[in-house]
């Protein structure tokens, strides 16, 4: 309630809703932060000496707070790496990092690394350092790449907190061969190499950018883990097969293809099938398009191209489907009420007329006998 009211005050000062620093939040902004939402309970604080600490972006590892720190949200540690040390700051303490390490199938039967200390002013400094070598280092590195006519491209570098070792992300279609590329790398920056391999979302994801909506990219603004996205999901949505449409900057296709995939499998299932014909009287008419939520379906009387375009609810195609089962062709694809009132008139009438026309030939038989009758009198 403290932090509703809190966030009601900023909406009225400010009209929007803003972060209000409470102990569950922190300074950091980006896709991997989380909100613990059981800060507040002490017990589970204390839950566990494991700590979540993240790195540049994309990166965290979970460490053991073995001297137990009073760690909070947001702080800056420095942590146990291999070799030296490497500072990051605390994400998530307490017993959800027990869900998280399972989440991210944490191997429990290893060493843990471990947590050292609060950050020093001089960690910080040498921190900030090697984060300004980061760029020209890539820039570097992908000419000695090309020069060595390897086919790869190295995306981001990033340096350890004590500057002893740097991690090189490179995008590769084929395997690659980097020994040499290593002995060169470490010749040239003087820092221990590790090669990590990226797809191109990934890569898109760490460098940033603004998608065709207008919006930061989903890769580099909230999405951690990247689901293969196959053209069915547009085929689904009736999403126009346009390689240029479907493909994001990663020249892969756009990863918000699967956002409503699901809902529509589900509308789908509640339609008839696209592959069933609708016969009437008159003509055969094939499936053209769906409108999914509005449980409409297009008819043509073409298979390959538009013609005659006739649009029914779902319920009446059903109706076709199942009249054209028992042998039975309907007038008319449309609402067959009008179909069915001229069909039901159309037998009155004829039911009337001829019974009209026998009563009027009987009467004007009766009448005729009864005038010849009275003329022989």
């Amino acid at each position: 309630m403290r932090v509703i009211n809190k966030e009601i005050r900023i909406i009225q000062n400010t009209g929007s809703v803003g972060c209000v620093g409470c102990r569950g939040c922190s300074k950091v902004r980006n896709k991997l932060n989380n909100y613990d939402w059981l800060n507040d309970i002490d017990e589970a604080q204390q839950a566990t000496d494991f700590v979540e600490v993240q790195f540049k972006n994309t990166r965290k590892g979970y460490y053991v707070n073995k001297d137990r720190l009073p760690l909070k949200k947001g702080d800056v540690i420095a942590v146990e790496s291999s070799p030296g040390h490497d500072i990051g700051t605390v994400s998530m303490t307490g017993k959800l990092v027990l869900l998280q390490m399972k989440k991210n199938r944490y191997r429990f039967d290893e060493e843990p690394k471990k947590v050292y200390r609060y950050a020093r002013q001089n960690d910080l400094e040498k921190y900030e350092e090697a984060k300004n070598r980061e760029h020209d280092t890539m820039i570097k590195s992908r000419k000695i790449a090309a020069d060595l006519g390897l086919e790869m491209k190295i995306g981001d570098v990033e340096y350890q907190g004590d500057c002893n070792k740097a991690i090189f992300y490179y995008i590769a279609d084929e395997r690659v061969d980097f020994r040499q590329l290593i002995k060169v790398l470490a010749e040239t920056f003087r820092v221990r190499i590790e090669m990590k391999q990226i797809g191109a979302r990934q890569e898109a994801g760490r460098i940033g950018g603004i998608g065709s909506c207008g919006r930061e990219l989903c890769c580099s603004a909230w999405t951690s883990s990247f689901v293969s996205v196959s053209t069915d999901a547009a085929r689904f949505q009736d999403i126009s097969m346009n390689p240029l449409k479907l493909a994001g900057q990663c020249a892969k296709l756009k990863c918000c293809l699967n956002y409503e995939v699901d809902a529509y499998l589900e509308g789908i299932k509640k339609l008839p099938s696209r592959k069933i014909e609708l016969h009437t009287k008159d003509q055969t008419y094939y499936h053209f398009k769906t409108d999914v939520f509005r449980k409409e379906l297009t008819y043509s009387t073409d298979k390959n191209n538009p013609a005659n375009l006739i649009t029914i609810n779902s319920s009446r195609a059903f109706e076709v489907i199942e009249m054209n089962k028992n042998g039975i062709k309907p007038y008319s694809l449309t609402s067959n009420a009008e179909v069915r009132e001229e069909h039901r008139n159309g037998k009155d009438i004829l039911a009337d007329n001829i019974s009209r026309f026998d009563s009027k030939s009987r009467s004007r038989n009766r009448s005729k006998q009864k005038h010849v009758k009275q003329h022989h009198e």
